[in-house]
């Protein structure tokens, strides 16, 4: 086959702007899909759950290498108290959000067919905190990237990216903005809404500490515009504060998926990541919008990452809600909080439907990365028919990433290793545009993950 035919797409213009100002309208980017919000639980006020009876923590609840257990069977924890950890560069302690007795260490298989350890804790009910628990002393960067390993805070919105490794970028780096993710986009998600609603000062406190901290010039909060009380809740608070020349919310177009770090600096900053860079690279740390709220709790507090907020949407759950649980708290002890089912739940996501994955029992625990659960019945998950490519191009239109995913699909069926890298698959981050978008519902997503493994393995 003539391979003059498959021409990369060109690649965005990368300069950035040399004025340095507050935007007041969002950048352009490049293709995305618009998806059905149903954001049913918007206006859900998030709901404690009562203390489960266990909980089982896995030891893989961040990018990097897995956490060992610091404590053994028998041992009494508390509330706060580091219960596993790692010498890893790339990883984030543990902290129980359970008192009671580790009843056993186990292992566990991940959605990605990984098999990690885990601590199973019986609760004694008393939520005992940990007496050691006190806020920490941070006049630094270097001070503050220590806290934030220790309070276990990776990234809220998805990823699971250790924030204490965003923070400790090299002093080379000319880092002078901060985004804020608050764009939500995923359907069915209302979690990080629910902290700009409920959250909103500890959001404002938080960006205006990493502000200064940092030794930022600039803080923008990115919120995609189907979220007006968020945005308008927000905006208030900076204005009464007189922070308007420090920060700023930046009202997104709509559209799927703005959430994307990539996306996200483009759209706020104008400024390209360049490929297989970092943000520092483009000067920019990004945080997640809960993330930011939880720092500025953390400095005042010193309790660590215990508990999560998840959305629990779909058909086949009586009840939607937004939920508060400790970490490792069962699906199946969150579905019968949530009523129990209204039908068979045909598919169980953790996410939402664009990224998120099927989980293969209700015995797998919530962990810190998890915004979500979808219990979909069987309306929601049904079934289509794949069918031959039309060569309609419509998947390279929806590519935030400039990619031609149709291209790439080729290449994995040949196992073009160079192909697949000239083409770009490593810069894939596996969003679903193109695949929403295939009228002939092609699974994309997974030939590019499957064009990954070949770059990876050279085969």
């Amino acid at each position: 086959m003539d391979k003059s035919i498959f021409t990369p797409k060109k690649a965005a213009d990368r300069t950035q702007p040399q004025e340095l100002t507050l935007p007041v309208k969002p950048f352009k980017t490049h293709g995305g899909v618009h998806v059905d919000h149903m954001k049913n639980t918007a206006e859900s006020k998030s709901e404690i759950m009562p203390v489960p009876a266990k909980v089982v923590i896995a030891m893989q609840q961040h990018i990097g290498a897995p956490c060992e257990p610091t404590v053994k069977a028998g041992d009494s924890v508390t509330v706060g108290q580091k219960i596993a950890d790692s010498v890893s560069a790339m990883c984030a302690p543990i902290h129980a959000g359970v008192s009671g007795t580790v009843k056993a260490i186990g292992t566990m298989l991940m959605p990605n067919g990984a098999e990690v350890q885990t601590i199973e804790i019986e609760s004694d009910g008393e939520q005992t905190l940990f007496p050691h628990i006190k806020p920490p002393v941070v006049t630094n960067r270097n001070e503050l990237c220590r806290a934030m390993r220790e309070s276990g805070l990776v990234g809220l919105g998805g990823a699971g990216f250790p924030v204490w490794v965003k923070l400790n970028y090299p002093p080379d780096k000319q880092v002078d903005t901060l985004v804020i993710n608050g764009a939500e986009c995923e359907p069915y998600l209302t979690a990080d809404y629910r902290e700009m609603i409920e959250g909103a000062e500890d959001i404002i406190d938080g960006a205006e500490y990493l502000y200064d901290i940092l030794g930022l010039k600039r803080v923008i909060i990115g919120i995609e515009g189907n979220k007006p009380k968020a945005i308008n809740k927000l905006s208030r608070i900076i204005s009464e504060r007189n922070l308007q020349d420090k920060i700023c919310v930046l009202k997104l177009r709509t559209s799927y998926p703005h959430g994307a770090e990539k996306v996200l600096i483009k759209a706020c900053t104008g400024r390209t990541v360049p490929a297989g860079k970092i943000p520092a690279d483009a000067g920019c740390v990004v945080l997640n919008i809960t993330s930011v709220g939880f720092i500025d709790r953390y400095i005042h507090t010193g309790m660590p990452l215990v508990t999560k907020r998840i959305t629990v949407d779909g058909s086949a759950i009586s009840e939607a809600k937004n939920v508060i649980a400790p970490i490792g708290t069962s699906i199946a002890d969150i579905a019968e909080f949530c009523g129990g089912f209204a039908q068979t739940p045909k598919k169980v996501l953790m996410g939402g439907p664009m990224m998120g994955t099927a989980l293969y029992t209700l015995d797998y625990p919530i962990i810190k990365q998890n915004n979500g659960i979808i219990f979909m019945g069987d309306q929601e998950a049904q079934s289509v028919q794949m069918t031959d490519c039309i060569r309609c191009a419509k998947c390279v239109s929806a590519c935030p990433m400039l990619l031609s995913p149709v291209n790439i699909q080729h290449f994995v069926k040949t196992r073009d290793v160079d192909s697949l890298k000239s083409f770009g698959v490593m810069n894939c981050m596996e969003c679903g545009c193109c695949t929403y978008e295939c009228p002939a519902h092609r699974p994309l997503v997974q030939f590019m993950r499957m064009g990954k493994s070949i770059v990876k393995t050279g085969r």
